[in-house]
């Protein structure tokens, strides 16, 4: 590691846990950067026991969008991080947390290499930086992964002002994109003629997610702009059902090999899109009713926007993508290695070990009396998730369309809030076992969330992660 990469860790570790000179920013966004984001893309590769990384381009990718305030991230979020560091002195000037596709790639148990395409972006140094890449290992610590330097006047760094690839629209504005956070969704598998139901569905979408809290409360912190990108034909790719499709962001179920989960893989392709655009947060809005979607956290979102259940969809996803929160289902298939013996604390805020019930993360939410673990109707409710899974799994064999599964899900979701409505603790915070894909040594804070059932709340553990990161981007 060069010396100033490891002062400048040490001291962003202190400026995270005390604030940096007693809670004074170490800089003033002004004097050390341009209103401009910095891009820089690279290939990450993997396989057994070995990473690689190495650097693609360094491009502007339009007017600094994020906050001129808060340029230190202190929430301890994500899989990833990275941190831009002054190359003189070694200060932190800027960093963030993010998760990766090729973090969740190496939880699959992968049996051979691959390459992801990834992108940072952050404010344009006016001075030579180091920006240092830090990964978390097994017991969920920070660990240097990869490390490289910026000189904004050196040849491979293009400042060429990029141009949106789409018709850029405003859904509404608040003010500034400095001072608030900035949502853009932009169209995958609309053709030229559908844009009109793009449009309807950006609108029925954005409308839904407001409605619920805490976005409904926290409304005028946001700005919402989409982006028309039109594919030559409708829909997207669906490998799983034997249904190919070429899109400008090459957008896709079957991810990991299951048929729900949608996402891109081509991250260029999807930089380049958004360039020049305002956002930090972002959401693509599949042509589709074919039911799916997914979400990374400061990376992307998806939702297949004509599905059944495609405003609850859009929602869970949300809540992955912008405030890191973990699945908290655990009776469904999912492509990932699961029930390791011994549970690591998950750094997600809504999903617990409960190694020591007294040192709960939200503990401050749970009413006196209450037990940790708290009981609820565990084996009731898996008996009939498991009929729902084969039924399911039966429908999908058989080619159900979109009104079968959906007539499914409203039973499911009519018998689940029957079953955890009535239970003793519902409605109230405590440690529910059963999360993040895990039937036993995971707990979730309530007993029901959007994040667990296709519900409409978020719980009171989710509302206030959600608020955390409005508060960082929202600084007007």
């Amino acid at each position: 590691m060069r010396p100033a990469a490891a002062i400048g860790l040490a001291v962003l570790a202190a400026a995270a846990l005390m604030g940096w000179a007693g809670g004074t920013p170490p800089v003033r966004f002004a004097a050390v950067f341009r209103d401009t984001t910095m891009r820089v893309d690279y290939f990450h590769t993997g396989d057994a026991g070995r990473e690689s990384f190495a650097l693609d381009r360094i491009v502007s990718d339009g007017r600094w969008a994020g906050s001129r305030k808060v340029l230190l991230d202190s929430l301890n979020l994500g899989s990833w991080r990275f941190t831009v560091l002054d190359s003189a002195t070694g200060a932190p000037q800027y960093s963030r947390g993010y998760s990766s596709l090729y973090a969740e790639w190496e939880t699959t148990n992968p049996a051979s290499a691959a390459t992801f395409h990834e992108s940072l972006r952050f404010p344009w140094p006016k001075a030579p930086v180091q920006v240092v890449l830090e990964r978390r290992d097994r017991e969920n610590a920070w660990i240097r992964a990869w490390s490289f330097s910026v000189s904004p006047k050196s040849l491979v760094v293009n400042p060429t002002e990029p141009r949106p690839s789409g018709r850029v629209w405003t859904v509404f504005e608040n003010g500034p994109p400095s001072g608030k956070v900035d949502l853009v969704l932009v169209s995958e598998g609309y053709t030229a003629a559908e844009m009109e139901q793009f449009h309807a569905d950006v609108t029925r979408l954005v409308d839904t997610l407001f409605r619920t809290e805490p976005f409904k409360s926290r409304r005028r912190d946001f700005n919402v702009r989409a982006v028309d990108l039109p594919s030559f034909e409708s829909g997207i790719n669906s490998p799983t059902n034997g249904r190919f499709r070429r899109t400008p962001l090459s957008a896709s179920f079957g991810i990991f090999g299951l048929e729900r989960y949608m996402l891109t893989e081509d991250n260029k392709a999807l930089r380049e899109a958004l360039a020049g655009v305002p956002y930090e947060f972002l959401e693509i809005l599949a042509n589709e009713t074919q039911y799916g979607g997914g979400g990374i956290y400061n990376f992307q979102a998806t939702t297949a926007a004509r599905a059944p259940f495609a405003e609850y969809v859009f929602i869970h996803e949300f809540g992955h993508h912008f405030a890191a929160l973990a699945d908290e289902y655990y009776t469904s298939p999912v492509a990932y290695q699961t029930g390791a013996p011994q549970k690591i604390e998950p750094w997600e805020p809504n999903v617990t070990a409960l190694h020591d019930p007294a040192r709960l993360k939200w503990r401050d939410l749970v009413p006196a009396g209450v037990p940790l673990p708290t009981p609820w109707p565990k084996a009731e409710f898996e008996a009939f998730g498991r009929s729902v899974q084969a039924e399911r799994e039966r429908l999908i064999a058989a080619g159900a369309g979109p009104r079968q599964m959906d007539s499914l899900f409203r039973v499911q979701r009519g018998r689940e809030a029957t079953l955890l409505g009535g239970a003793r603790h519902s409605g109230t915070v405590g440690a529910f076992e059963g999360a993040s894909y895990e039937t036993t040594g995971l707990y979730r804070p309530e007993i029901n969330c959007i994040m667990f059932t296709r519900q409409a709340d978020f719980c009171r553990v989710c509302n206030r992660a959600i608020t955390a990161i409005i508060d960082q981007y929202a600084t007007e």
